[in-house]
């Protein structure tokens, strides 16, 4: 008989908070009625700069079974915390769930960059990737290279040697669910295993914070730069050089502003 789910969300605290940010978000968009084309990951969207979808794609999803099937896959990869004494843990997956979002993010845009620009295919200009597979898939590699041994278990019935799950799930899932995102699955299994065989490492708390200020700021001001959100509290003018936005934080009451300039950032698929 196995442990009480209680224990079990105590043993998995970053995974249990992932998964309950995630259905939040769901109720979220589906209460306001919010489309998918509105916080998806899209080529146009992102040269359009509209590059906080990155974020908000990784974290929304379309229907309410590939809410739990994207989760039902995270709840059994959240063995990672629980795996400190291999080097994993708790710090460990936060930190390198923050590298999976960000990085598959930008691998699926480079990716649809050379498809559409060096093989002129315009399909992928209108795909729209929504999901959290991408970093379902990212932790799925990392544990078949870092414990081949450990088995993967989707609805408590179907069990899957961890070593074969990646590639064995990406072409399931291809097969099976029509919309299901090839690239954006392939792109988290890329960036799995260069986090899995070293290739990025050195991965710890200060450049996990560091990391993660930089994405709230670009975040912040992509969404201001976009239009998509009228932030009122951030203002954005040219200054001498057209090319160089200077951001200005307005404060209220005193108004004293605290100026900085910055260098200029350059149909659904399931993930």
């Amino acid at each position: 008989m196995g442990k009480p789910l209680f224990y079990e969300i105590l043993e998995k605290p970053a995974t249990s908070c992932v998964i309950g940010l995630c259905c939040a978000i769901w109720f979220y968009i589906q209460k306001k009625g919010i489309g998918y084309s509105h916080v998806g990951l899209s080529y146009d969207a992102a040269v359009e700069g509209h590059y906080w979808r990155i974020i908000t794609s990784a974290f929304s999803h379309i229907s309410v079974l590939h809410l739990v099937f994207n989760m039902s896959a995270l709840w059994s990869l959240g063995v990672v915390e629980q795996l400190g004494l291999m080097g994993l843990g708790v710090a460990y997956y936060l930190e390198y769930t923050l590298v999976l979002v960000v990085l598959s993010g930008v691998l699926v845009l480079g990716i649809y960059h050379v498809l559409i620009h060096r093989f002129k295919v315009e399909y992928f200009r209108r795909v729209t990737a929504v999901g959290y597979s991408c970093v379902v898939f990212g932790w799925m590699t990392i544990l078949a290279v870092k414990q081949p041994s450990s088995k993967l278990d989707l609805f408590g019935f179907l069990s899957l040697p961890i070593s074969f799950a990646p590639f064995e799930s990406l072409i399931f899932t291809s097969i099976i669910v029509p919309q299901a995102s090839f690239l954006g699955h392939l792109s988290g299994i890329i960036v799995g295993y260069a986090v899995a065989w070293g290739v990025i490492h050195g991965m710890n708390s200060y450049w996990a914070i560091s990391m993660l200020g930089w994405v709230v700021v670009l975040f912040i001001y992509s969404l201001k730069r976009s239009g998509a959100y009228d932030l009122n509290f951030l203002e954005i003018e040219s200054v001498t050089d057209p090319s160089l936005p200077s951001l200005r934080f307005v404060a209220t009451g005193n108004g004293r502003t605290l100026q900085m300039t910055a260098l200029p950032v350059g149909g659904a698929e399931l993930v």
